[in-house]
């Protein structure tokens, strides 16, 4: 029998509902329970493919090929179980679902209406995770209160209704502020969220309190009383010093017992922790400090990089090091000296990105990790920026560029060009210069193989691997053999061998470009290899400081 647990969130966004439901799925795993994990987003694009990454940060591409909200990535990297299509859902797919139905003729002429036929349909998005885990944990994206909310808060209300409360839980997570002047935690927010939320008949059973100080007993017992719950069911969500501490600073406040006592379940199974105490312990005693330079055109919104950011955590921890990051805005160095921004780093990271925006400054510090011998991985747009600047600066190819900037002004020899086809599992994908933006790009897993003896092989101790990709442009195969003349080995390639998927250089001591976002399947317990050997390489950089 399947259990749900709904997330939602009051008084102001960014509260942690995604981080929280990663985080007690992650306490449900170590006490042996299958779970899954799953978004309802309120707006009404139809995924976050094309919005702008300042506005939502990254787009997270499952293996199965969809783009999606970011919290997605929490859960996998709490719990790893892989996210798929079917685990996010917009306002915007859900209309169109059902205005493509009524266009078909399913509903049989009846009035579309938001209850009875969205709300179903949004139900029967919920209902399809029946009997795939032992918990599913759904998210409801925004605040309460925000009128794009009412259709999921409406059908998570009867849906409680209709499985009974016996098989839906519904975890509320709220603020606490602190008013320095009163020098005290302030309830009413949490009350009047909590009001808000049972206006639309939904009784939080737990509440979820973040809190920047300890929540003192008085004002837990007040929250209780006004909010209708038992004290115990108040939970202190205080801030950490790493998010990996969050599912045992949960588990410290009782927050996965309360569930197991809110559905009656007389808990038998062990409860392991042992993976998060080794991890945020590795975070917490570091043996060094290791500086890595993002260079990008995102750097404004740390969560346009969030995977990114994540992933050299996880090297740092497999490492025993801290990883700094220190964000660079690319377009810095087409005004300024690259050196004075860059002499120290140990590590020099180019992320995915679209548009010729900063792609100049891009270009800049590729020349400088290959020239000083600094450790340099690109990703995606980092990959395609190292190619540009091998064939500007070794090639002779000085007009160099990618087709992508050309409606920008940027014409040129285009060893960089638009992907018109590609092979799928579904067969062979086409794509023309005119297509639409949305869903268009090669998306989700694909296999490539590596040339064995190179040092991506050694690195992922094999010639065969599986990586996410979210690309429209892709390096021009027919510059290979100039471009391995002047030092780069196109070490990874499509099956086909008609994709180029990384290139390193046999002059250089860490030197890899990847066209696939490895990031996107790092977990703090298993993390990706790439990111590993990077942060060793930038290890041994900092010694010869």
């Amino acid at each position: 029998m399947t259990r749900y647990i709904f997330i939602t969130g009051g008084v102001v966004s960014s509260l942690g509902k995604g981080l929280g439901s990663a985080a007690l799925g992650a306490l449900l795993q170590a006490r042996g329970y299958k779970v899954r994990l799953c978004k309802l987003d309120p707006y009404l694009n139809v995924d976050p493919g094309t919005m702008s990454p300042f506005q939502h940060g990254e787009v997270y591409v499952t293996e199965d090929g969809a783009e999606t909200d970011l919290d997605l990535g929490h859960y996998e990297r709490f719990t790893g179980v892989p996210a798929r299509k079917n685990d996010n859902i917009t306002t915007g797919q859900v209309y169109t679902e059902v205005l493509a139905k009524e266009r078909r003729g399913d509903y049989l002429g009846a009035t579309i209406q938001v209850i009875p036929h969205i709300t179903n349909e949004i139900k029967d998005f919920i209902l399809e995770k029946e009997g795939t885990a032992d918990f599913v944990l759904c998210e409801i994206g925004g605040t309460v209160g925000d009128i794009e909310s009412l259709p999921f808060l409406e059908t998570i209300r009867q849906f409680g209704n209709e499985v009974g409360r016996e098989r839906a839980l519904f975890i509320h997570v709220t603020l606490l502020p602190y008013i320095p002047a009163a020098g005290e935690l302030k309830t009413k927010p949490t009350q009047h969220s909590v009001k808000e939320l049972m206006g639309y008949g939904i009784r939080p059973d737990i509440l979820l309190c973040r809190a920047e100080r300890p929540i003192e007993d008085d004002e837990r017992r007040k929250i209780a009383l006004f909010c209708n719950l038992p004290e115990k069911k108040v939970i202190p969500a205080l801030d950490v010093s790493t998010i990996y501490e969050v599912p045992l600073a949960y588990h410290g406040e009782g927050l996965d017992h309360q569930v197991m006592d809110s559905f009656g379940i007389k808990d038998l199974h062990n409860l392991d922790l042992t993976i998060w105490n080794d991890i945020v312990g590795r975070i917490k005693e570091p043996e060094g400090t290791v500086r890595i330079a993002i260079v990008g055109k995102y750097t404004n919104l740390a969560d346009s990089y969030k995977s990114l950011n994540e992933s050299l955590v996880h090297g740092g921890i497999a490492n025993n090091v801290k990883v700094k990051l220190e964000f660079i805005e690319a377009e810095l160095f087409e005004r300024e000296n690259v050196a004075d921004h860059l002499l120290g780093i140990h590590g020099i990271l180019v992320p995915g990105g679209f548009g010729a925006r900063g792609t100049e400054g891009k270009i800049k510090a590729v020349q400088f990790a290959r020239e000083r011998k600094v450790p340099y991985f690109g990703i995606c747009l980092g990959m395609q920026m190292a190619i540009i600047e091998a064939s500007r600066n070794l090639c002779g190819i000085k007009d160099a560029t990618s087709s992508e900037f050309v409606n920008e002004g940027k014409a040129g020899e285009h060893v960089v060009g638009l992907m018109t086809e590609w092979e799928s599992e579904d067969g062979k994908e086409q794509r023309g210069e005119d297509a639409d933006l949305g869903g268009t790009m090669r998306l989700g897993a694909y296999p490539a193989k590596l040339i064995e003896g190179s040092k991506v092989a050694e690195i992922y101790g094999s010639t065969e691997i599986s990586e996410r990709h979210r690309h429209r442009y892709e390096v021009n195969i027919n510059y290979k053999e100039r471009l391995e003349e002047q030092g780069c080995i196109f070490s990874g390639l499509s099956p086909d061998g008609e994709l180029p998927e990384i290139v390193e250089r046999d002059d250089h001591p860490w030197f890899v470009g990847v066209q696939f976002h490895p990031e996107l399947k790092s977990k703090p317990f298993d993390p990706h290899p790439l990111f590993v050997s990077f942060i060793k390489a930038a290890v041994e950089q900092g010694r010869l400081f």
